[in-house]
């Protein structure tokens, strides 16, 4: 098995001696990992991010059904040429924070540009969206409020959570009678926001935001929602799952990436009411001392939303790759989890072994997923998680639909 290769491969290499007693504990721990059949072997491209890559330990290219470029606008020329433009007339980096030397003309310009697009009163940019959920709780709740999360939120959602002082409060997995019953329990705190993803990424899941917002409504509570995993493509624009729900008025604040489908590269941001951004700007943490966001990012950013903001062409694209794959893999046998809308479809197999040898199996056949087990998933909920792009071809969709369909049936599976 490639995992325990691996892994003798790295017990055959020197330990360091200060820690000799602590290397040969994790040697241990990650001994257990292999044993369990849940080690992560990262695979390597050698080539560009797209619908079809190259990877060192396969043979030819092969269809990439894995990466999280749901618009396929990672390798577009138009993106490419945006960033370097930016990297000739602003540079390669600015070496400083925001505040000090660290904001250019651009920065302000994408900063706009995403407000519009999600048509809120101001935003501001991060290195990353674990950053913007790392540094915004803690600023805008205090002792007297309560956050309200979803069971399934991201990791970086629940760590920033978790540097705030508020009153924590976990409700059922996108169910909104315990969501109900969470909020009449926290009526005497100054302020109630309810946290939610608007797209799980390991489920696919969609949040009824519909229901949220009426929630927040009945009991003056706030909504805020992470859009990684829509913004861009969901909804008939791509404005995200308030705009799938129409609820585009009614969230109280956003925060997504630009490292996903918005181009694949770096970066997040928080976008929301103008007090929000203003004290978010004055101290949040990993905006004040982290180096600001990089130009060729920017530019090329602020070319993805040009882009989305004149058509939906690839956003119609993507909801029939969809649609194809969904419909077909389920009329096949398999456990397909999440709303059908979602470009998230994950195949649900239950063991981490299973799942491992699946992927490695399909790779020999020029198909590209990975599956997923714990601690990434609960135990027994291991799976393969495909994900669609607007840049696969009806014929590639459908070729996965059958190399899945060949190796189910060759691993029991499917019958």
């Amino acid at each position: 098995m490639l995992a325990s290769r691996l892994f003798t491969a790295h017990l055959a290499r020197p330990s360091t001696k200060t820690f000799s007693s602590l290397n040969a504990r994790l040697d241990s721990e990650l001994q257990g990992i292999v044993d369990a059949g849940l080690w992560k072997t990262e695979r390597v491209i050698t080539s560009k991010q797209s619908s079809e890559v190259t990877v060192s330990d396969a043979e030819g290219s092969v269809l990439n059904f894995c990466s999280n470029n749901y618009l396929g606008l990672s390798s577009d020329p138009r993106i490419m040429a945006a960033a370097q433009k930016s990297l000739e007339e602003r540079g390669f980096g600015l070496s400083s924070v925001r505040f000090i030397c660290g904001t250019q003309d651009i920065h302000k310009e994408l900063e706009a540009a995403i407000s519009d697009f999600h048509g809120t009163e101001d935003t501001i940019l991060y290195p990353s969206c674990f950053d913007a959920n790392a540094g915004i709780f803690e600023q805008i709740l205090g002792p007297e409020d309560a956050v309200i999360s979803d069971a399934l939120n991201h990791a970086s959602i629940i760590d920033g959570i978790r540097l705030c002082k508020a009153q924590r409060h976990r409700y059922n997995h996108i169910d909104v009678v315990d969501l109900e019953k969470k909020l009449q329990e926290t009526q005497d705190c100054r302020h109630r926001l309810i946290v939610t993803d608007g797209v799980f990424s390991m489920d696919g899941d969609v949040a009824p935001l519909d229901v949220i917002c009426d929630l927040a409504d009945k009991y003056d509570a706030q909504v805020f929602v992470d859009e990684c995993h829509a913004t861009g493509f969901l909804g008939t624009t791509g404005r995200g799952t308030p705009e799938l729900f129409g609820v585009e008025k009614r969230i109280d604040i956003i925060n997504s990436t630009l490292g996903k489908a918005l181009g694949g590269a770096t970066g997040g941001y928080t976008t929301g009411p103008k007090q929000v951004v203003d004290l978010l700007r004055q101290r949040s943490r990993p905006y004040l001392f982290s180096n600001t966001l990089t130009p060729a990012v920017v530019g090329a950013s602020i070319e993805v939303f040009r882009i989305l903001t004149e058509s939906s062409e690839m956003v119609e694209k993507l909801q029939d790759n969809v649609k194809l794959f969904r419909t077909s893999m389920k009329a096949a046998g398999f456990e397909i989890s999440g709303n059908d809308a979602s470009p998230i479809a994950p195949v649900m197999l239950g063991d981490a072994r299973l799942a491992s040898e699946m992927s490695d199996k399909l790779l020999a056949k020029g198909i590209f997923v990975i599956g997923f087990s714990y601690p990434v998933v609960p135990h027994g909920a291991a799976r393969i998680r495909v994900q669609l792009s607007a840049s696969h071809s009806l014929e590639e969709v459908q070729r996965t639909v059958d190399g899945f369909i060949e190796v189910g049936k060759e691993l029991g599976v499917v019958s």
